[in-house]
């Protein structure tokens, strides 16, 4: 990500050694990892958080495409108004066998 090498490391870790010294590496140590620790979990939720906008998006325009196609509708209402309208094969049989 920073493209940083281990020449590159070993100098910041000798820097702050001279700079800070041997008893107060170690604390500046562990608090440095927690925020990158905190760095890298609020990097990562973040990603999460745009990838699913990006999902609804794309969801939202397939179903805005898809609402736009008015004779599809058409064409299966009128398809469940005829079903309805006729009878049952069961119906058709019971009022033969009354006749």
């Amino acid at each position: 990500m920073f493209d940083i090498g281990f020449f590159e490391i070993g100098l910041i870790a000798t820097v702050t050694l001279i700079v800070v010294g041997p008893e107060k590496l170690p604390i500046i140590a562990k608090k440095a990892g927690l925020m990158l620790g905190r760095t890298k979990h609020f990097v990562s939720q973040i990603k999460t958080d745009i990838d699913q906008q990006i999902k609804a998006e794309e969801l939202k325009t397939i179903l805005d495409e898809q609402a736009k196609i008015t004779g599809l509708e058409e064409i299966l209402e009128e398809r469940l108004d005829l079903d309805k309208e006729k009878p049952a094969k069961s119906q058709l049989k019971n009022s033969d066998k009354i006749d």
